[in-house]
């Protein structure tokens, strides 16, 4: 396992990193997961505001249990080990879990489904929920409909249940 050191780092993401790399060895070891993982620097943040800094990137025989069903024990693993390591909860968007490009696909993925949903939007004047969807998920919809002034997005709903709500722009925005 690769783990970078960066002196450029804030002190308090640069002092998780060895923890997190402990947390996962114990994790995959103790978990007889045929696993290996990688934790490296993003190598372009800067294109892409919303990127992580560090990728914790994982691979092996056992990569496709983490991808099941949308990538729940990804997304699980992940939190657990942000929170047992003690990142402060605004840090987490700084260091990311992933799996066969999963993330990068996903969210491509869901970038494309927006702009779909807000074409019907503006096609019938009706909302369009969709599904339930995790915070990160439900963020990356809201940021790909940022720029259209011709409908607006909400979230709605509680606990795992929340989801993104299309809308037509309000009225005075709407085309006549």
């Amino acid at each position: 396992m690769e783990t970078p050191r960066d002196s450029g780092l804030p002190p308090s993401l640069q002092g998780h990193l060895a923890p997190i790399e402990s947390l996962l060895q114990e994790i995959v070891r103790h978990g007889e997961f045929q696993l290996s993982f990688a934790v490296r620097k993003n190598p372009a943040p800067g294109e892409d505001l919303e990127a992580p800094e560090y990728l914790v990137d994982f691979s092996g025989p056992d990569a496709d249990l983490l991808l099941e069903k949308n990538a729940t024990l990804l997304n699980a693993l992940e939190y657990v080990v942000l929170k047992a390591v003690r990142l402060e909860e605004e840090l987490f968007g700084k260091i990311t879990f992933d799996c066969q490009d999963w993330r990068r696909l996903r969210a491509e993925e869901l970038r494309l489904t927006a702009q779909v949903a807000a074409e019907r939007v503006v096609e019938t004047g009706d909302p369009f929920p969709l599904s339930p969807m995790s915070p990160r998920e439900r963020r990356i919809i809201h940021l790909a409909l940022k720029g259209r002034a011709d409908v607006r997005t909400l979230s709605e709903g509680a606990g795992p249940e929340r989801k993104v709500v299309i809308l037509p722009a309000a009225p005075a925005a709407r085309k006549r």
